[in-house]
């Protein structure tokens, strides 16, 4: 099955096991996906996640999600540059996500990233989704 948006469709499915209290979701895999659930980790959104194999020797991955006194962390998950409209931005204009507490996910030259990391590193890119 092929997507118009991959990265759109885990943000989605993210969103939809959260709705539902999940305690994970499954994701087709990707090097990209893997390198955004990795900031996602990081900064203290999902718990983990694993690389599993699935019949037909598929990869994918298997997300943990987290909450916090019952709700989830993630409030927002939004996509900000879509397959129709690209969104760049140069390292002194990354724009903050609700005054610093949120976090922008960039894909640089340097590879994929987080906001305050491209900042520090003086490394613009497109700015893939916002995270709240």
């Amino acid at each position: 099955m092929t997507f118009t948006d991959p990265i759109g469709d885990m943000f989605s499915r993210i969103r939809n096991g959260q709705l539902r209290f999940l305690n994970s979701i499954i994701i087709p895999s990707s090097n990209f996906r893997k390198n955004i659930l990795e900031i996602l980790k990081n900064e203290g959104y999902i718990k983990d996640y694993f690389i599993e194999k699935s019949e037909n020797n598929k990869i994918t991955l298997k997300v943990s999600l987290k909450y916090y006194e019952g709700q989830p962390v993630i409030k927002e998950i939004k996509r900000i540059s879509k397959p129709g409209r690209r969104v760049y931005s140069r390292a002194a204009s990354i724009p903050k996500v609700m005054n610093g507490l949120g976090l922008s996910i960039l894909s640089t030259p340097k590879g994929v990233m987080s906001d305050a990391e491209a900042k520090k590193n003086n490394i613009g890119g497109e700015i893939i989704c916002r995270v709240f």
